[in-house]
Formats: C-alpha cells, sequence, structure tokens
C-alpha cells in the first residue's frame, strides 16, 4: 500500500503564509498525480491543486494566484505554498496521489490515496 504524510499546518493571521508538505511512501512504482484537497467544518471536500509528473499544474479558482503547488519527483514528496491566508481557507488540507504501486503479490496495481490530513486555521 501506499501511505502517505503531511505536515506543515497551524495557525495564522489573515495574510499569513504557510508551507505544507507531504511524503509518499511504500511499494511505489510511480506517481502520475499529486495534489491538495481541503475539506472545511461542513462542507465537502475540494481539490485546491493538482500537479503531475511533468510539472503541469492545476488550481482551484478560489486560490489561483495565492497558493503554489510544487513536487520533488524522486523523493515522492508535494508542497503546497499558501500565501495571503483568508479566513475561508480555514480547513483541513489532505495530500492525494495517483499512480501505481506493487502490491502483496509483486504485481502492479493502481492506488488514488488521501493523508491523514493536517489542520489550517486563520484567524484574526
Amino acid at each position: 500500500q501506499v501511505q502517505l504524510v503531511e505536515s506543515g499546518g497551524g495557525l495564522v493571521q489573515p495574510g499569513g503564509s504557510l508551507s505544507l508538505s507531504c511524503a509518499a511512501s511504500g511499494d511505489i512504482f510511480g506517481i502520475h498525480a499529486m495534489g491538495w484537497g481541503r475539506q472545511a467544518p461542513g462542507k465537502q471536500r475540494e481539490l485546491v491543486a493538482s500537479i503531475t509528473t511533468d510539472g503541469s499544474r492545476t488550481y482551484a479558482d478560489s486560490v489561483k494566484g495565492r497558493f503554489t503547488i510544487s513536487r520533488d519527483n524522486i523523493r515522492n514528496i508535494v508542497y503546497l505554498r499558501v500565501n495571503s491566508l483568508k479566513p475561508e481557507d480555514t480547513a483541513v488540507y489532505y495530500c492525494n496521489a495517483q499512480g501505481q504501486y506493487y502490491n502483496s503479490h509483486s504485481k502492479l496495481e493502481t492506488f488514488d490515496s488521501w493523508g491523514q490530513g493536517t489542520e489550517v486555521t486563520v484567524f484574526s
């Protein structure tokens, strides 16, 4: 299986910044896409940023110009730099990865995994 572990959340005032990171581990063959989603209290999870192996990036309209996603393809780490934070950015941020891994029978299987989340709170 593939495990994802996020870090970097915390408390920040409006206008502040944070850097989130997420490391993928396991018997990974390759990761096609990595991304970040978030879930605010009482709302559904939304994907806010994603990046493919060749560096193609997509962002939700609500974060364009403020969030920057990047990745280390060698170490299977994805980063999210969040700037100009607003109270509405308060949420649990989850890392996502999609790719292939070797199962217990050494056969390739696809995966689409989420981490446990890291909390970001923007307060005045």
